[in-house]
């Protein structure tokens, strides 16, 4: 391949067909991704379901330390920056976290008591 600036500001055609390739193939990845979050979320929603049913806390800081390790040994594995994939993992926790506490809000209904 050619270099991609050739100092006029135009790209070399090869060069930018390339990039539309990889560019393309970063959107289907990230369409991926966005649909395995959406999966993973209502897997969560149904688990905070299923604390608030049991009065269960809406964090699990054992689970998490577990899953942060998990995740961090993928990572590796994947030729992945851990650290990347933890902190990644944290934004993920504590929004789940947030949905389980409003799920365990609603649950509650106005004297107090538990829904059935």
């Amino acid at each position: 391949m050619t270099t991609s600036n050739t100092g006029t500001g135009a790209v070399d055609p090869e060069v930018r067909q390339e990039l539309e390739r990889l560019r393309d193939s970063i959107d289907n990845i990230d369409a991926a991704v966005v649909h395995m979050l959406a999966e993973r979320f209502k897997a969560t929603q149904q688990v905070g379901r299923l604390k608030a049913l049991h009065q269960l806390p809406p964090a699990d800081p054992g689970r998490e330390a577990r899953q942060i390790d998990r995740l961090r040994r993928l990572a590796e594995n994947a030729k992945l920056d851990p650290a990347f994939a933890e902190k990644f993992l944290n934004f993920i926790i504590a929004e789940v976290i947030r949905h389980h506490e409003r799920i365990a809000d609603e649950a509650l209904t106005s004297d107090g008591t538990q829904d059935a």
